[in-house]
């Protein structure tokens, strides 16, 4: 756990540092091209800096051990950075969209195209080994920050194309304008589903229903379980919390269920290691009880009591 902890926070220097080195490189290129393409890749990458940095941050925070007055930790810092991070990404997408209107009514004729075009080569290559890296950590990690973080860079490399693209068309002026506006409309696009992915983390929205479909199968392989039902998950931050009713034979001792509890969940901390898991125990006896939600092992997710 603490290997992958380190890696998540790894993971958020370097995006800090990717950042701030693509906005140098960008802000040149606009101060010598004045391509509005351009300039979109350098406010984007702004964006960037600032929302790494909340990531870096976010991160860091989500990591603090549970406490007596934050029972279930600080998970939640994640989703909360990263829907920071959709506000400001639609604020910049916005403004880069009313500058390229302006700019395709009163168009600028591009200088030195040329040396756009290879910062923006660069950009795409530093951007595309950030986002390998990313990728590596999320398998690790299952980050929610560290996937939006690579999510939006994931963009920037078909952002970088298009403005590459313009500049190698610079003879086309309004062009630039155009693929400015396509950029910014692509950007809004990802803020929105970054914004949707936080917001459903924030609301303890259930896991995916194939997540829980594989739950399910792991409680099942114990040979003394007979059922469970009141299957709740959700994820906050980098800890997957699952919570349900272990159905048990009616002769079991207390001392039998509670070992059978405990086997189980070392069976779901083996597939997930950063779970935080609460079994209880019932006899199996109440399986017909109306009040109780049975897991059906054929539905794709079984009813959750409101």
């Amino acid at each position: 756990m603490e290997q992958r902890m380190k890696l998540t926070r790894l993971a958020t220097y370097v995006s800090v540092a990717v950042a701030v080195t693509l906005l140098g490189v960008k802000s040149y290129a606009w101060w010598t091209t004045g391509s509005v393409g351009v300039m979109a890749s350098m406010l984007d990458s702004a964006m960037d800096v600032i929302a790494s940095v909340m990531i870096l941050l976010a991160v860091r925070i989500a990591q603090i051990p549970a406490d007596s007055e934050h029972r279930l930790g600080h998970g939640k810092a994640e989703p909360l950075a990263s829907l920071a991070q959709s506000v400001f990404i639609a604020g910049s997408a916005f403004y880069l969209i009313m500058h390229a209107l302006e700019r395709l009514v009163y168009p600028v004729a591009m200088n030195e195209p040329e040396t756009g075009v290879m910062v923006m080569l660069f950009s795409m290559i530093l951007t595309l080994v950030l986002v390998a890296f990313q990728r590596y950590v999320i398998r690790q990690t299952a980050s929610t920050a560290i996937k939006a973080d690579s999510l939006h860079y994931l963009s920037d490399l078909g952002a970088n194309f298009a403005v590459m693209v313009g500049l190698l068309l610079a003879a086309f002026v309004w062009l630039d304008s155009i693929l400015g506006m396509m950029i910014g409309l692509w950007i809004g696009w990802e803020a929105l589903k970054l914004a949707k992915l936080s917001a459903n983390q924030l609301l303890d929205r259930e896991l995916p229903d194939e997540t829980r479909q594989e739950i399910a199968e792991l409680v099942m392989v114990h040979p003394k379980v007979s059922g469970f039902n009141d299957l709740r998950t959700f994820q906050s931050g980098p800890t997957i919390f699952i919570q349900l009713d272990l159905e048990l034979d009616d002769d079991f001792s207390l001392l039998q269920s509670h070992a059978i509890s405990e086997e189980v969940t070392e069976i779901l901390k083996q597939r997930f290691p950063n779970a935080d898991i609460l079994i209880h125990q019932e006899p199996v006896s109440l399986q017909g009880d109306p009040d109780h939600h049975q897991w059906d092992m054929n539905a794709k997710q079984s009813e959750t009591p409101n």
